[in-house]
């Protein structure tokens, strides 16, 4: 006796014997799908028919869900549950595998910005940060011999003026693209940093106005707590990895 259409499996919807290959369900779903589908103008074409071809497909496309609803077809043989139960299953299946993928692809898009981020913004940032600090001990060490040498002291400025130039560009990349969630604390770090380094330069430059050597540790100081925020923008970027 032939089924009836809520009586089928997958397999009959889809008029391919169990052993078919992938590509044989795939052409025949093709096949079927036109027949059916609503637009096709032929006499077969219905609703309902397109539904179920739609989600014999479903199952049978993904090899997956095959193996899964393969598995639930033999129970069921066995005595271990009705054909409806195998579809509530399988739709079960369908519906959670669906729930992993939509996980899969925001973790893998949040990755993906992350690296961006990292790649764009960040490590041009760090490295801008390294132009700026790492100079400041030996020209402070020259600028001591004679802080009163007009041409030290011009040597200086220089580099003060190298480090304004290096920190705008620092601050333009920061804010050419917005940090991922996942960067936040990194983020954050590196905008406190750049902030210790404006407010470090400021005295600086002031103490190459007067000669007021508090305005110069002042510098320096905010100088060592830019590197420690550095320093833990990198651990937390390490983290992150």
């Amino acid at each position: 006796m032939t089924p009836t259409s809520a009586e089928k499996n997958h397999y009959q919807t889809l008029e391919v014997p169990e052993t078919a290959t992938q590509s044989e369900i795939k052409r025949a779903y093709r096949r079927l799908a036109k027949q059916f589908h609503p637009d096709s103008q032929t006499a077969q074409a219905n609703h309902e028919g397109i539904t179920r071809v739609n989600a014999a497909y479903e199952i049978l496309g993904d090899p997956q869900l095959r193996s899964e609803y393969d598995r639930q077809r033999k129970l069921q043989q066995a005595g271990f549950g009705t054909e409806s139960e195998i579809y509530d299953r399988a739709e079960r299946t369908v519906r959670t595998q669906e729930h992993y993928r939509q996980q899969r692809h925001a973790a893998k898009a949040a990755d993906d910005a992350f690296q961006v981020w990292v790649r764009q913004v960040y490590n041009p940032i760090d490295r801008l940060i390294g132009k700026i600090m790492s100079p400041l001990k030996s020209e402070i060490r020259s600028l001591s011999a004679d802080p009163f040498d007009d041409e030290l002291m011009e040597t200086f400025q220089t580099y003060l003026e190298n480090c304004r130039e290096s920190l705008e560009k620092a601050r333009g990349r920061f804010q050419s693209a917005p940090n991922p969630a996942n960067a936040a604390s990194v983020a954050a770090n590196l905008y406190y940093c750049l902030n210790q380094l404006e407010d470090g330069i400021e005295e600086m430059e002031r103490y190459t106005y007067c000669y007021e050597e508090s305005y110069l540790h002042t510098g320096q100081e905010l100088f060592r707590i830019s590197s420690q925020l550095r320093r833990e923008a990198k651990s937390q970027l390490k983290n992150s990895l």
